[in-house]
């Protein structure tokens, strides 16, 4: 079985990655991280300096999914990582079909009310598109 915990550094997705490893011990784990080019248009010098936010934001990335393999090895389980750039809940779908995932962990970021419907959920739009079996981790 694959399993996909999609990560970013928030709690929630932290925990979905620890329920993964404990829930799944023979199980094939990969997280992803997935940098958001349109957070990066924003603020931080927009535009002009995009590509030094991106390679800022990739280094990042492997910093994070570094900690994640480090977490992973106190399980003895092998962690594989990945890193893509897109609109989160899309590229998570994709990767999904494209690598034959058998489900998903996500961390669910918590929102209610009024700021999930303005702010929109990652995991719940991946929990509508994916063709698997999503587990949403609080």
């Amino acid at each position: 079985m694959h399993i996909l915990v999609p990560l970013d550094d928030s709690e929630p997705a932290w925990a979905a990655l620890e329920h993964a490893l404990e829930d799944n011990p023979g199980a094939q784990l990969t997280a992803l991280h997935v940098i958001d080019p349109s957070t990066a248009l924003y603020g931080e010098g927009g535009v002009y300096a995009y590509e030094a936010i991106i390679d800022s934001r990739e280094a990042a990335a492997e910093e994070l999914l570094s900690e994640a393999e480090e977490l992973a090895a106190d399980y003895d389980v092998t962690l594989e990582t990945e890193t893509t750039i897109g609109q989160p809940s899309r590229e998570i779908v994709a990767y999904v079909e494209e690598e034959g995932v058998d489900r998903i962990v996500i961390g669910s970021q918590g929102r209610s009310g009024a700021s999930r419907v303005l702010l929109g959920s990652v995991a719940e739009a991946v929990a509508r598109r994916a063709p698997v079996p999503v587990t949403i981790v609080r």
